[in-house]
């Protein structure tokens, strides 16, 4: 395990030291530079790397501290940003090959938020091919790994989010979700991370389901992160108001106190997803122990019975294989024979779908946002498994080998982007082997706050110790 640094910082801790003058922002970014260069040779997540020009900003930073002019709790904290999330003349190859790679002719309403804010942006982090992977295997940049084991994967589509945060290359680290892509990483990197609210971090460009969050190795980080990217963009037409009294209104009286306490609060565990893979009992048992010290803490703690099934599944697998058929035939010949032979073959899936059979699969999506919210609206908050497995090899695509099979490991994860629900994930154990396991705990839409306040109740209760990174040498 590489030595604790300046880069294993909070970013609480952080601006706490700068503000005290024990060390400044470019002390910060030298540890974490250090770090990046122990580690990107084994990990591969980043896609593009900004020394200079964040050097540039951990001196005017620096300069702000010690002026008394700080702009506020990411001043001089580093932070890394998924390469689908636009950087104003940075390459943005949303993990596939290209002929030409393009290059973003402008700035995402993140990465304003982020840069007036005073953060240290480090750099992009890498995706598989058009984020279609729950892993970190891409055309473009090859495997990205786990920093706690080089042989097992980081999960995706957030794959370099997720391998930059439990490296340690600073404290936040933003990923995009569209049906696990910010909460696979984090159950199978230990981490901590959250998939907002639909809208509620502005997008400049939104789809259906997709939204961008944190990835953390605490939940006080995931916090002050959304504090900062959740301001309001005119660009995003599905954007939500910053956290305000709307948030609150859909909570119980106990629920809605500024400090968590879990006492009165109705929760749901669920342990059957309903459809895809079973989960590996392991998980399961730690799931139900997460959700126990909620009910020791006073909280009414029931069973969520099953809500999606095989079917719907499926119909969502289709309905995401017909979009990126569409992508794919769209490219030039050249650039369709370079994108990953694996989402090749899985795009080809979606070539022959009806117009017919397309909108079968979105009324299944609609009935997936109902089944969820009818399931999920009587409970303050539900806590199941991520994923049903732990993590798999590092050059392996999906968990399961076969392209035709549908996503069988996002039963937990992916009706919670339908329903535009908040959903975080905590480290919650270990598999008996040494494998991280993270609870997700969702909450009802707009309930943002309530779900990362659960959160880190549960880190401070549990208190499950961090896991540990492989070595660099």
């Amino acid at each position: 395990m590489s030595q604790n640094t300046l880069a294993d910082h909070t970013a609480a801790a952080m601006t706490t030291g700068f503000a005290a003058g024990d060390f400044d922002p470019l002390d910060v970014h030298a540890a974490v530079v250090d770090r990046m260069d122990d580690f990107e040779p084994i990990i591969n997540a980043l896609h593009h790397r900004d020394d200079e020009r964040s050097r540039g900003a951990a001196e005017a930073s620096a300069t702000r501290w010690r002026e008394g002019k700080s702009l506020g709790p990411l001043d001089g904290v580093p932070v890394t940003i998924k390469e689908n999330v636009a950087r104003k003349g940075v390459p943005m190859p949303s993990g596939h090959a290209w002929v030409e790679v393009p290059v973003s002719t402008h700035d995402s309403p993140i990465t304003e938020r982020l840069e007036e804010a005073g953060a240290i942006i480090l750099g992009s982090t890498t995706m598989p091919d058009w984020g279609m992977l729950s892993s970190g295997v891409s055309s473009l940049h090859g495997v990205t790994r786990s920093p706690l084991d080089p042989n097992l994967t980081t999960g995706g589509s957030s794959a370099g989010a997720g391998a930059a945060a439990a490296a340690g290359y600073g404290p936040i680290h933003i990923g995009s979700d569209i049906g696990g892509s910010i909460r696979l990483p984090c159950t199978w990197l230990g981490l901590a991370g959250l998939k907002p609210s639909f809208g509620r971090v502005p997008l400049d460009a939104p789809y259906m389901g997709r939204c961008a969050g944190p990835l953390a190795r605490r939940m006080a980080d995931v916090k002050i992160a959304m504090d900062v990217i959740s301001g309001t963009d005119d660009r995003d037409y599905s954007r939500l108001p910053r956290f305000a009294a709307d948030d609150r209104a859909t909570l119980s009286d106990s629920a809605s106190d500024a400090a968590f306490d879990p006492r009165g609060l109705r929760i749901g565990v669920q342990l059957d997803a309903g459809c895809g893979e079973p989960v590996e009992p392991e998980i399961a048992a730690t799931i139900a122990e997460a959700a126990e010290r909620f009910a020791a803490a006073g909280a009414q703690v029931e069973t969520v019975d099953p809500f999606i099934d095989d079917d719907l599944l499926a119909d969502m697998d289709l309905f995401w294989r017909v979009r990126s058929w569409s992508d794919l035939r769209a490219l030039p010949v050249e650039e369709q024979a370079l994108i990953l032979p694996y989402i090749q073959q899985w795009a080809q899936g979606g070539a022959d779908v009806t117009g017919v059979k397309l909108m079968d699969c979105y009324h299944s999506v609609q009935e997936i946002r109902r089944r969820s919210v009818a399931a999920t609206g009587g409970f303050d908050l539900v806590i199941s498994p991520v994923s049903p497995n732990a993590a798999f090899p590092a050059d392996q695509p999906m968990p399961y080998p076969k392209v035709n099979e549908p996503m069988g490991h996002i039963g937990f994860t992916m009706p919670y982007n339908m329903s535009e629900q908040p959903a975080a994930t905590v480290l919650a154990g270990y598999m008996k082997d040494g494998r991280t396991i993270g609870a997700q705990i969702s909450g009802r839409r707009f309930a943002d706050e309530l779900v990362m306040a659960a959160g880190t109740w549960f880190e401070q209760a549990a208190d499950i110790p961090l896991p540990e990174r492989t070595s660099p040498n």
